[in-house]
C-alpha cells in the first residue's frame, strides 16, 4: 500500500515556484526522509500534504484518499521552532490534544483518552514531567513532547519537519529508536531531515527535493553521487564527505558521471 502520495504537486509563494511538478510515492511501513538544501521546498511539502499551504496544481493523497477522510491516521509535527512555548499549558495538556477528534473539540476526555497520553509520555520518557509548563522544557523535551502528542493520536503516519533541529545528541537518540519502534509497528514515518551523514543509516526511503524532484525510492538506489550532486550542486565538501559513506555501505555509484 502507498501511504503519502504526491503527484505534479506545485507550490508557489509570490509567483515564484517553490515545489515545481513533483511527483513521488512512498509505501505505507517506511522511515523516509525528505532531504534537500535550504529552501529546496522541504517544509513546504509537508504544510501542503497537510492542506496548511495551498497548491497551484496537483495533488497529494494518504493511503489513496484525500486527507479529510483519513485526517484521524495523519499526525503532523511542525518544526519546533514554529510553535508558541509560553502558551499556558503543561506537558500533558499538550499531549492531551492529540485524543480530540475532529468536530469534537469541546467534548469531554475520558478515562481511556487519559491513560492512553499517559501511556504516550511513557514512551517518550517524559511522564515524571507531565505536570510542567512546556516553557521549562529543554529543546529536546519539548520535541518528544510534541511526539507523544502524534503516539496519543495513534494515528498510521506521522509527518515530522526537522525533529532533530536544535536538540542535543541524546535527545536525538532516543528520538530515532522511537521511530524505529514506530516503523516496525507498521507505522509510516516522514521526516524533513538536513544531515545527510545519519540519513545513510536512518532511513530507508528517501525523497531528493531541490524545488523539483530529482530522486524518490529506496535508499539503495536514490543516494548516488549523481543524485546527490543534481540535489546540492557545488557543494562539493558535502558530496565528497557522503560519497565515502555511500562507498562504506556499498550503494550504487555512478562516479565517472561527478566532478572531482
Amino acid at each position: 500500500m502507498i501511504a503519502l502520495e504526491a503527484h505534479n504537486l506545485t507550490v508557489r509563494y509570490n509567483k515564484q515556484p517553490v515545489l515545481w511538478n513533483v511527483d513521488f510515492s512512498i509505501p505505507a511501513g517506511s522511515l523516509a526522509g525528505i532531504i534537500g538544501p535550504n529552501g529546496s521546498g522541504k517544509t513546504t511539502l509537508l504544510k501542503a500534504a497537510m492542506g496548511i499551504l495551498g497548491s497551484d496544481s496537483g495533488y497529494v493523497r494518504f493511503f489513496g484518499k484525500e486527507l479529510d477522510a483519513v485526517r484521524e491516521k495523519v499526525s503532523y509535527v511542525p518544526q519546533r521552532q514554529s510553535v508558541d512555548w509560553d502558551f499556558p499549558a503543561s506537558v500533558m495538556d499538550v499531549v492531551l490534544m492529540g485524543r480530540y477528534r475532529a468536530g469534537k473539540l469541546l467534548g469531554r476526555l475520558s478515562k481511556t483518552d487519559r491513560e492512553i497520553a499517559a501511556e504516550a509520555l511513557e514512551q517518550v520518557g517524559l511522564y515524571p514531567l507531565r505536570k510542567q509548563h512546556i516553557s521549562e522544557l529543554s529543546g529536546g523535551q519539548q520535541q518528544r513532547t510534541f511526539i507523544a502528542r502524534s503516539l496519543a493520536q495513534q494515528a498510521d503516519i506521522f509527518l515530522m519537519d526537522e525533529p532533530f533541529a536544535g536538540i542535543d545528541a541524546a535527545s536525538e537518540e532516543s528520538i530515532i529508536s522511537l521511530l524505529q519502534s514506530l516503523r516496525s509497528s507498521g507505522k509510516t514515518v516522514i521526516l524533513v531531515h538536513h544531515d545527510l551523514h545519519t540519513a545513510i543509516e536512518f532511513f530507508d526511503h528517501v525523497v531528493l527535493l531541490n524545488t523539483r524532484l530529482v530522486a524518490a525510492g529506496p535508499k539503495t538506489e536514490t543516494l548516488s553521487v549523481e543524485n546527490l550532486n543534481a540535489t546540492y550542486g557545488g557543494q562539493l565538501t558535502v558530496l565528497n564527505k557522503i560519497a565515502e559513506l555511500v562507498r562504506k555501505q556499498e550503494y550504487p555509484l555512478r562516479e565517472k558521471n561527478t566532478k572531482d
